[in-house]
């Protein structure tokens, strides 16, 4: 069974789209609310927007076929919460990001289909990101693990208020380097079209926070970027005009992860 591809690139870049997916198998969605069948809380188009700029840049992508919605793939698989005490959707969710149940009532699933997803679709796609970024790092010595997300500007169950256009996870600087951070912050700075955050409500998920580790040659970063930004969040359309800018910033926010070496990362280094 194919579970996700992966587009192999020769520069020390991966670009993973973990919630690209939208495929829900029959098994699952005939047990699912006629709303949830739609995958709403995918993040729609992502793949569109970064496969052109990973081909210009020679990175690798991988992308998942499934739904988050099957299993969520920047979850632990041990189903541990991200942030604690907030209220959030989980490895396998019964809820949506507008609080409704996706399953019909007693339809949900149990612990042991649970394990099966993670075993089938979960193990797959990290197996894939580990090997590639070994492969990565042995080929160049350095890589930068780039985990591109997009989101509804306005969820009012995760956050309140719209969501700045850019928002820039490290786990509060510990998935990259200072460097790598603050080059990132100064192209953000540098512009005035789009508001941005770093670490503020998405720090990184679990993929950028057990990849990223700088001192070893691996640098992480997450981008969560609202929707409204490159689709219309209502008809869910690409729109060509909105994107076109887009991904100018977030190709100059990847070529700056091409051009940082790490070294201020490695033990000793200043």
């Amino acid at each position: 069974m194919t579970t996700h591809i992966l587009h192999r690139g020769n520069a020390p870049l991966l670009i993973s789209l973990p919630h690209d997916g939208s495929h829900i198998p029959p098994d699952i969605a005939e047990r699912m609310t006629p709303h949830a069948r739609r995958s709403i809380d995918t993040d729609w188009h992502v793949g569109r927007l970064y496969e052109p700029l990973a081909a210009r840049l020679g990175a690798s992508l991988i992308r998942p076929l499934a739904s988050r919605y099957v299993v969520d793939l920047n979850r632990p698989a041990d189903g541990h919460a991200l942030y604690p005490g907030r209220k959030e959707t989980g490895l396998v969710s019964t809820i949506g990001f507008d609080g409704k149940p996706l399953y019909l009532e007693g339809a949900e699933p149990d612990e042991k289909e649970v394990q099966r997803r993670v075993h089938d679709f979960w193990n797959p796609y990290h197996e894939a990101l580990a090997q590639e970024i070994t492969r990565l790092r042995e080929e160049h010595g350095r890589v930068v693990l780039w985990e591109g997300h997009s989101i509804r500007s306005r969820v009012p169950m995760l956050f309140d208020g719209q969501l700045p256009d850019f928002n820039v996870g490290t786990v509060e600087g510990a998935s990259c380097t200072p460097s790598l951070q603050r080059c990132l912050q100064d192209i953000l700075e540098g512009q005035s079209d789009y508001r941005f955050v770093i670490n503020g409500r998405f720090k990184g998920g679990f993929i950028t926070r057990h990849f990223g580790r700088p001192n070893e040659g691996i640098q992480a970063v997450q981008l969560e970027l609202a929707q409204l930004n490159y689709m219309d969040e209502d008809s869910l359309a690409y729109n060509e005009a909105k994107a076109i800018p887009t991904q100018a910033l977030i190709l100059e926010l990847l070529r700056a992860c091409l051009q940082q070496d790490g070294t201020d990362a490695l033990p000793g280094s200043s």
